[in-house]
């Protein structure tokens, strides 16, 4: 076979294969990537960095404090109207029927229909579960799920977090790796939307000034409950 032939013989068979995308290779095994400079405990960095953002952070110290500490945060806002998610730690700790107790106008995603956006902007503050926090940079990540929308943590002024200790990752980079496809194991695949929130929303644009709140909540309070840090 000439070259001419065995080149026109590749090309031959390759339009025969038809024109399909191979699959990238899975990344190999590295183990878990670790701190990053972040300290000893990530819980005390978590709250550090979220305070050195703006953000304000509560350690729930037993059962009944998150309820508590969610009381407290809305009585000094003097807040009325409030917008919970769904699942997670909110179900978990009855949040809606508490809040609904005190009197408080409490909307969840269940009481609202199709033509709901409006609701969103009324309420006082948004209320929501988290997927994980970052210890390094004090940052919440949020998914975008059905019982979570994104327009729950972005459009109220104040932003209500309730996480477990657990949650807490060392940095990005741990983040990344649970959606990480590996060779021995297909990993969770990162949901349509991640959300990181650093502190309140900030600006810089207008005369170098640097605002809160102009592109999402002046305010961000994060609660931790109980639970070992790196587990789970």
């Amino acid at each position: 076979m000439t070259a001419r032939e065995a080149f026109l013989e590749r090309v031959k068979s390759a339009v025969a294969e038809g024109n399909r995308a191979g699959g990238a290779p899975p990344l190999p095994e590295r183990g878990r990537v670790g701190y990053q400079g972040a300290g000893a405990d990530p819980v005390e960095r978590f709250c550090q960095e979220l305070i050195a953002a703006g953000g304000k952070a509560y350690l729930a110290s037993d059962a009944d404090a998150p309820l508590r500490l969610v009381q407290e945060i809305l009585q000094s806002l003097n807040a009325r109207r409030i917008l919970l998610t769904r699942g997670g730690l909110i179900d978990q700790l009855g949040l809606a029927g508490m809040l609904r107790r005190l009197g408080l106008e409490v909307k969840t995603l269940d009481d609202l229909g199709a033509d709901s956006r409006e609701e969103f902007f009324q309420a006082d503050v948004g209320i929501t579960n988290v997927h994980r926090l970052i210890a390094e940079t004090g940052t919440v990540v949020l998914t975008s799920r059905p019982n979570e929308p994104r327009s729950a943590s972005l459009l109220p002024p104040v932003h209500i977090c309730l996480a477990e200790r657990s949650q807490i990752l060392p940095d990005l980079f741990d983040l990344f790796d649970l959606f990480a496809p590996t060779a021995s194991a297909s990993k969770t695949l990162p949901p349509s939307c991640l959300t990181l929130i650093t502190g309140p929303s900030k600006t810089g644009d207008i005369e170098l000034k640097l605002v809160t709140g102009v592109h999402g909540p002046g305010e961000v309070h994060v609660i931790l409950l109980a639970g070992s840090a790196g587990e789970g």
